[in-house]
């Protein structure tokens, strides 16, 4: 078994694949109508996906605020000074709980937290 895709309900579609383009570097894989008044886009480099869907009939996205999407960076003082120029404010951190990895989170444009870890 391997996990194919995290699906993320979202505010507005075209934010949300600006942010996950143009910030998490994610690349677009698809992207479709599934019904009146919903779109739905894939992004993802690899074996994972996430899954984008927007739904005009759902006025609300509820998150769970203790969950987040991990991805890793190169370099997490690159990251750090990128996220800033894009004018995007560090939500926590950095953190290096052990040796071995530091992090720091922003949130996209529906609340969601994203990590950006470094392992070291």
């Amino acid at each position: 078994m391997k996990l194919s895709w995290v699906t993320l309900y979202v505010k507005n579609l075209e934010e949300s694949l600006k942010f996950y383009q143009k910030i998490v570097g994610l690349n677009l894989v698809e992207k479709f109508n599934a019904g009146p008044g919903v779109e739905i886009a894939f992004l993802g480099n690899g074996e994972t996906k996430i899954e984008l869907i927007y739904n005009e009939a759902i006025k609300e996205v509820n998150l769970g605020e203790n969950i987040s999407l991990g991805f890793e960076v190169d370099s997490l003082d690159k990251m750090m000074t990128f996220v800033k120029e894009k004018g995007i404010n560090i939500h926590s951190g950095p953190f290096q709980p052990n040796p071995h990895i530091k992090f720091f989170f922003i949130m996209d444009p529906n609340g969601l937290k994203i990590q950006f870890a470094e392992h070291i």
